[in-house]
């Protein structure tokens, strides 16, 4: 992914939020809080932290840190933020390994904040779960889980804990979505 974001529409995804009443955030106060620190037509897609809105050409780190701090500011908590770009959301669809042999309810993305390093990559690839198979990019994580996510071994915390790095999990649903709501 490139680091200078071009164009106007962004994608932000926030790790663990309204999860299990842990990092309480109402969508209807981030979208006002953000649109008062300079964000445009902020919009959001279930209580998952999922936001689509619209900031000038800027460095990718640097939005994703200006979301961050809002959060934290605002909220009083951490929120590891990631920040996309409809090609990027794109690119990720398109390159799973997965599609043409699951049901979509079964495809997850756990998107990657930054690159594992190979070594780390490689001692994973040596892992095994029944009923679950994955990919490893730059970039994302490709599950296939066929007992579903809630049961599955393969989680975000485990690739978080084996990879070093931040991530954080969307549904194939919750991809489209997001694909259809920045196309608009």
């Amino acid at each position: 992914m490139e680091s200078i974001i071009m164009g106007n529409t962004h994608i932000a995804l926030l790790r663990g939020i309204n999860v299990s009443g842990q990092k309480k955030i109402k969508m209807a106060d981030l979208r006002q809080i953000l649109e008062e620190n300079g964000l445009k037509n902020v919009k959001t897609y279930i209580q998952s932290g999922n936001i689509i809105f619209d900031s000038e050409p800027v460095d990718r780190s640097a939005l994703q840190e200006k979301i961050a701090i809002i959060i934290r500011q605002q909220f009083g908590f951490d929120v590891p933020t990631l920040v996309l770009r409809k090609n990027d959301v794109e690119h990720i669809l398109k390159a799973n390994p997965f599609h043409e042999e699951a049901e979509e309810n079964k495809l997850y993305y756990v998107l990657l904040k930054s690159t594992p390093k190979e070594v780390l990559v490689e001692q994973f690839n040596q892992l095994q779960f029944e009923h679950e198979g994955f990919k490893i990019t730059d970039t994302c994580v490709y599950l296939f889980c066929k007992g579903g996510y809630g049961k599955a071994k393969l989680n975000n915390n485990l690739i978080e804990n084996k990879l070093k790095v931040e991530a954080t999990t969307r549904n194939h649903k919750t991809m489209l979505k997001l694909l259809e709501l920045v196309s608009d």
